[in-house]
C-alpha cells in the first residue's frame, strides 16, 4: 500500500477538500483522517507522567539538594 500524507486545516467540519493529490482519476483510495496532536494533549500527557512519577514509592523522600547534586553530576558527565 502506498501512503500519501497531506496536512490541511479544517475550515468547515461538514466539508473537507483535498486537492493536488498524486492519484489517477478513478483510482480507489482509502481515506483516514487523524487529528494532529495538539500542544495541550502533549501537555496533559506530560502532566500525567509527572503525577505517576511523583507517586512512585520513595520519590517524595528525595530532597531538593539531592536533585541539584544529581543534575550537577550529570552536567559533569558522571
Amino acid at each position: 500500500m502506498n501512503a500519501y500524507k497531506k496536512y490541511i486545516t479544517i475550515e468547515d467540519p461538514n466539508h473537507v477538500v483535498l486537492s493536488d493529490l498524486p492519484f489517477k482519476p478513478g483510482q480507489r483510495v482509502e481515506v483516514i483522517i487523524l487529528a494532529a496532536d495538539s500542544k495541550r494533549a502533549i501537555s496533559e500527557e506530560l502532566r500525567d507522567l509527572f503525577d505517576r512519577t511523583q507517586a512512585l514509592p520513595g520519590v517524595q523522600d528525595i530532597r531538593e539538594d539531592e536533585i541539584a547534586a544529581e543534575i550537577e553530576a550529570y552536567g559533569r558527565g558522571e
